[in-house]
């Protein structure tokens, strides 16, 4: 009787350990295009590619009356403002588009 006790006290004692261990989350982010996720290890998740680089990018396009910024998860070091503008769908060239795999429009304001 006294091992059955000291077994199940000891099984007790694993599983609040077991319970109390922390938890590796991610953190959500709701685009107004995508969602996305920011990784522990600093990059970010999106549509099953994996980036390396945040960017918000504000300024303003030709003859617009107001900023724009748009922001995007990249795996490319800098993305210039036309860059960004072009590639958010206001371009009809096809050049001016990003690969999923290095840039994609998450939000736009």
């Amino acid at each position: 009787m006294k091992r059955f006790i000291i077994c199940l006290l000891g099984l007790i004692l694993l599983l609040n350990i077991a319970g109390c261990a922390k938890k590796e989350e991610n953190k959500a982010e709701e685009g107004s295009l995508k969602t996305y996720s920011e990784l522990s290890n600093g990059t970010y998740s999106c549509e099953e590619h994996i980036y390396k680089y945040r960017f918000e990018i504000s300024g303003r396009m030709p003859n617009a009356a107001k900023n724009s910024t748009f922001v995007y998860l990249s795996n490319l070091p800098e993305i210039s403002f036309e860059q960004a503008w072009k590639a958010s769908g206001l371009s009809s060239s096809l050049d001016d588009y990003f690969s999923e795999e290095d840039a994609i429009l998450v939000e736009q304001r």
